[in-house]
This record gives structure tokens, C-alpha cells and sequence, in this order.
């Protein structure tokens, strides 16, 4: 175990100098090309066998053990955010309106670095190690498929060699730097997207009975609909429902003929799932005919819920106690509202996500995910490689 930390510490100049050149060159889903070019350079150079364009812009490279086994696939998500960064860091992203705020350059100079480490342990490997670099988690790529689905599509998880089972991380700004967070079950959620057309009658704004107002219809939408969570779901359930888009109208005398909202539903349960969505178009369609409204309505999964399997979270969990026994463990259930596509493989094949604790309040490195300001804790990846690489290594013992 020693041996793990010792090398992911020995390489963190490498790790750090990666990271912040993905940081300075961020690139959206689907457009990774720089970034999957360096990827599979490095990977190549470490005499792996190498595939590019699997899922558009995915990068997947093989390390085979010296002995035969089952194939455990690491997954390190690659696309930035289309935010303009504001972090004042030497670093600071060159592509402007676009910023790695997630921490996804994170993963993907973790990930390299795992490869490096892995490699010098190949020969006591029963198996095989699929590499997998994906491209587009965070979904902003206007092809309506993000990026897990998109290299299944492909055969990441079933051609050559069939995977059996999946490990993932993320660089967790909400916790502090030492903690690690390893549990079985539910951990993200599932994500809905929601589109909602109010058709009404527009007209003068100083003669509304004239009209039919679709305005109006919008907010008796969003009030209603905030009871799905507070009196259709039980108490020691747990549902999201966010209405994030509301447009329509002109001028501030014109009562407009059409209102568009769009949000998203988040849950962890399959069954709570389905009845927040059907009381949710229950309740668009009930309001919008009270009102004298027509409605369009779709709602689309973005993402099922993300869970851990038993079996190989518990093989995690002890490596993570071995590795890193001063660190914080957190075995217990950590749920959070926020998606993850991973879950699209993790539904496939018995998988762990775990979380690395990255955040430093004395350092002002504690901004949020998805902020302007997002930045983390470098230590944080030597915690991330030295893990992914030990429990890797301990599965395919």
C-alpha cells in the first residue's frame, strides 16, 4: 500500500503539470481534442494499446496484467463547462467563456498518472485494465447523448475484452482535503430535463381579459408544482423539482401568445421516480387547461441514478483504509442531488464511484462545483491517483 502513495507522490510534479495545462486548454464535450490527443500520446508512450474516437472524442487504452483475469474498466471524465473563469489562478483558462469547474482536469491527469503507476505493476495484475477517457459528462454538446452512453454505443463495455466491472472518482469541493468518501448504494442522482410550451392568447397588457395569458398559467405552474415534493413524495423520500428557465414576451405592454420553462427533476428511487413525473405532467397539463391554456410537455432522462455495488465498494473501502489511514472515511450513505453518467455504466456492470475530498478553506480553494471561482487543493490528486491505483490493483490481485 505504502508503495502506491509513495509513486503517486513521486509523480505529483508529473499529476500537477498535467492538470493545469488541461486547465489552461479546456475544451466542451465532444471537442477534447487536444485533450484526448495528449491522453493517448501519454498512454502510448506507456506501451499501452491505444483507441481513439470512441464516443466521438473518447480516448480507451489496455494494460494487460501478466496473468489472466476478469477486465476492470477506470473511467476519467475529460470536457470543461462553457463558464467564464474568474479564479485569478496563473493557470487560468486561455479559452475564454470556456473553464474546467468540476475538477475534470483533475480526473484526467489523475488517470494518466494511475496508468504510469499501474504500468510498473502490470506483471502482478490478474487481468486486464481498460482505461476509458470520456468525453462529454457534463453534457453541453447539443447531441442530446452525453458521453458514458455514447462510448457504450461504441463497445466500451463490451468489446475487446468485455468489462466486468467499473471504478470512477470525483474531486469533491464540498468536503475537505483527507476526506474520503466510499458507500455502498445510491450516491448521485438521476436526472430529468424538462421542457414545458404554454400556448394562450396574446394580446394588449391594459386589456388582459381580452387574452388568454400564458404568463400567468407559468406561475400557477411553478407554485403548483412545488407540492409533487412537499405533499405527493414521502417525507423520508427524496425528489427535486426545479423549474431554471422561464421566457417569453416582447415588450412590457404585451401580453405574450407563448411562454417556454424548462428545469429538471432529480430522484434516487426508480419508483419515486415515476411518481413524481406523472404527478408532474398531472399537474402542467390540469393547470394549463384550467387556465384556458394548450400545453406541450416533454420530459427526458438525462441519467438514471448512480449505484454502488456491494461487492466491490467493500474491496475499496478497505483499500482506502490501508492507504490512507489518517485520512476522514466516510463509509455512510453521502447523497447528492447532483447527475452522473457514469451511473449509465454502473447500471451495466457492478461498479464503485467514490469521492476524494479536495477543498481548502485556509487556501480559498473552497468555491463550489460549477462556479466561476471553482478551483481545488492539488493534494487532492495524490490522494485520487494513489487510491484509484491501489484499489485497482487489489481487485485484479
Amino acid at each position: 500500500m505504502n508503495d502506491f502513495m509513495k509513486q503517486a507522490r513521486e509523480l505529483f510534479s508529473y499529476t500537477q503539470l498535467l492538470r493545469r495545462d488541461f486547465h489552461m486548454h479546456p475544451e466542451l464535450g465532444y471537442r477534447e481534442f487536444r485533450t484526448g490527443g495528449i491522453v493517448a500520446k501519454e498512454l502510448e508512450a506507456l506501451g499501452l494499446e491505444v483507441t481513439k474516437g470512441v464516443g466521438k472524442t473518447g480516448v480507451v487504452g489496455l494494460l494487460e496484467g501478466g496473468k489472466p483475469g476478469p477486465t476492470l474498466l477506470l473511467r476519467f471524465d475529460m470536457d470543461a463547462l462553457p463558464i467564464i473563469e474568474d479564479t485569478g489562478a496563473e493557470y487560468s483558462s486561455l479559452n475564454h467563456g470556456v473553464m474546467h469547474a468540476c475538477g475534470h482536469d483533475g480526473h484526467t491527469a489523475i488517470g494518466l498518472t494511475v496508468a504510469k503507476i499501474l504500468q510498473r505493476h502490470k506483471e502482478e495484475l490478474a487481468g486486464t485494465i481498460k482505461f476509458c477517457f470520456q468525453p462529454s459528462e457534463e453534457g453541453n454538446n447539443g447531441e442530446g447523448v452525453g458521453g458514458a452512453e455514447m462510448m457504450i454505443r461504441d463497445g466500451v463495455l463490451d468489446a475487446g475484452p468485455k468489462v466486468d466491472q467499473t471504478l470512477s472518482l470525483h474531486l469533491w469541493n464540498e468536503k475537505p482535503l483527507g476526506w474520503i468518501h466510499v458507500a455502498k448504494g445510491p450516491v448521485m442522482a438521476g436526472a430529468e430535463e424538462f421542457k414545458i410550451k404554454i400556448i394562450g392568447k396574446g394580446g394588449h397588457g391594459a386589456v388582459p381579459n381580452a387574452t388568454i395569458d400564458p404568463v400567468v398559467c407559468a406561475a400557477q405552474i411553478v407554485s403548483a408544482s412545488q407540492t409533487i415534493v412537499s405533499r405527493n413524495v414521502g417525507p423520508l423520500e427524496t425528489a427535486v423539482v426545479s423549474f431554471t428557465i422561464i421566457s417569453g414576451g416582447t415588450a412590457f405592454n404585451v401580453i405574450p401568445q407563448e411562454v417556454g420553462m424548462e428545469g429538471t427533476i432529480r430522484t434516487f428511487d426508480p419508483a419515486v421516480r415515476n411518481k413524481v413525473i406523472k404527478r408532474f405532467e398531472e399537474i402542467v397539463r390540469g393547470v394549463g387547461t384550467a387556465m384556458g391554456c394548450e400545453i406541450e410537455i416533454m420530459v427526458k432522462q438525462l441519467t438514471p441514478a448512480l449505484i454502488n455495488s456491494d461487492g466491490i465498494t467493500a474491496k475499496v473501502q478497505k483499500t482506502a483504509r490501508q492507504l490512507l489511514p489518517q485520512a476522514n472515511h466516510d463509509n455512510t450513505p453521502y447523497l447528492t442531488m447532483g447527475a452522473e453518467d457514469m451511473a449509465y455504466m454502473q447500471a451495466r456492470v457492478d461498479g464503485c464511484y467514490f469521492f476524494v475530498g479536495s477543498n481548502n478553506k485556509e487556501q480559498h480553494l473552497d468555491f463550489g462545483h460549477h462556479h466561476p471561482k471553482f478551483d481545488f487543493d492539488e493534494q487532492a490528486l495524490i490522494n485520487g491517483a494513489a487510491l484509484m491505483a491501489a484499489a485497482a490493483a487489489d481487485i485484479l490481485k
